[in-house]
């Protein structure tokens, strides 16, 4: 069963947002044994907030997945609420109280338990300025468009506040595109840095800092490394991806393409990590063109 591959004209966008739901809600239950290498780019952007000043009082983690990033970071900003929010339900699902059994017992220790939102990214079901911390770890490849979310999360930052988040980069599983020559998408469509440093400008942050890395992960087989991607929700959901069954010949023929990259009997696949930050300032202008002065700094300078 196969048919042609679909156009964005065919459904208006790229990404099939019923799809992305799907897959990671069927994901949800398993979701911590496949989700290594989200919680290893986690954690390098943690080791990022080392060298910014900040004191949230409230976060909020766009497409926080199993909520993963909040041990380390309510670690940090004891003080700080925590908001979850992720497309699925099922995910949400899987954010329990950290705390070890005999904690929670004699009420010891912080509970880990955030307030948890089912809601889309570019839909923030929350007040403008009404966070200080926006964190977003591999969410932005998941969205037809980033621009619409990180406009949201400048609207919902406080002024001062922060921004920071990772994606992937279009050089990710370059290998597996190799292997596919079908015409239709087999991986997600990845946004080059330079463009996602100038939707923050044009969304109106400040001094984005924006920086990549390759991470090439190795496997024994070429099934395995499927069985990886689809047991962490990243199987894609591109509207252009194929619809129908694939072919057993076919199969065989995609294989045979990668087997034919194995380096030293493993297979490689890389994923280009794009981490960036930047900052919510103060607007230069009302909505209406007027321009905002700041009467505080010009007491000062009078003075």
């Amino acid at each position: 069963m196969s048919g042609q591959p679909a156009t964005a004209a065919s459904g208006g966008g790229f990404v099939d947002r019923d799809q992305v739901a799907r897959r990671f809600g069927r994901a949800a239950a398993s979701y911590r044994e496949h989700d290594f290498l989200v919680r290893e780019i986690d954690r390098r952007m943690y080791e990022r907030l080392d060298y910014v000043r900040i004191e949230p009082r409230r976060m909020l983690d766009l497409g926080c997945s199993a909520g993963g990033s909040f041990p380390v970071l309510t670690a940090r900003y004891p003080q700080a609420e925590w908001l979850g929010l992720d497309l699925a339900p099922a995910m949400l699902a899987q954010i329990d109280d950290r705390r070890s059994g005999w904690q929670r017992l004699l009420g010891l220790g912080k509970s880990w338990q955030p307030l948890k939102l089912a809601a889309d990214a570019a839909q923030l079901p929350l007040a403008a300025r009404s966070v200080d911390l926006v964190w977003s770890n591999l969410l932005l490849h998941w969205l037809d468009d980033p621009l619409p979310a990180l406009a949201e999360a400048q609207r919902v930052l406080q002024v001062g506040g922060l921004l920071m988040f990772s994606t992937l980069g279009p050089d990710t599983l370059h290998e597996l595109r190799t292997a596919f020559a079908d015409g239709y998408a087999h991986t997600q469509r990845f946004v080059d840095m330079h463009d996602l440093g100038d939707m923050l400008v044009a969304c109106g942050f400040a001094d984005p800092v924006m920086d990549m890395e390759v991470i090439r992960l190795t496997y024994d087989d070429f099934d395995r490394m499927l069985a990886e991607l689809r047991g962490a929700g990243s199987a894609c959901a591109l509207k252009m991806r194929r619809h129908g069954l694939t072919g057993r010949g076919h199969w065989q023929s995609v294989r045979a393409a990668y087997e034919r990259l194995r380096e030293n009997g493993k297979l490689p696949a890389s994923f280009e990590v794009v981490y960036g930050h930047a900052w919510k300032v103060a607007p230069k202008q009302t909505g209406d063109g007027r321009a905002v002065v700041n009467l505080d700094g010009l007491k000062r300078k009078i003075g």
